[in-house]
Formats: C-alpha cells, structure tokens, sequence
C-alpha cells in the first residue's frame, strides 16, 4: 500500500484514519470498529464488504 495514498484515505463512515494491516491485506478503522479488504492492491471501501472488528483485535 503506497504510503501517500493510505494519508489521503479515511474511513467512509466515520471519516476518519485508517491504518494498513499488511498481514491481513485489509484498511482498519478502530473508530468504526471495521476492516476493510484490499483486493489486487485496491481498497474497497464498502461498508457491507468490511468485516466488523472483535474486542481482542482492538486491544492490539
């Protein structure tokens, strides 16, 4: 993920930032407690395609 891409990205629900998650390929909003898959180095950034993000991964 380019780096100044990833600075001009916000979340689309809460706007605001995003962090990359290479291991995972997915854009993580912990405000809006969402994951949001990257497919082919392309950030989708679909409410019904994130996946809701679990207590335990929060606290990381």
């Amino acid at each position: 993920m380019d780096p100044k891409l990833l600075e001009l990205l916000v979340c689309p629900v809460t706007k605001g930032p995003l962090t990359y998650d290479r291991e995972r390929q997915e854009l993580v909003s912990r405000s809006a407690r969402l994951a949001y898959p990257v497919r082919d180095d392309i950030p989708v950034l679909l409410e019904n395609e994130a996946r809701t993000l679990t207590d335990k991964e929060l606290e990381a």
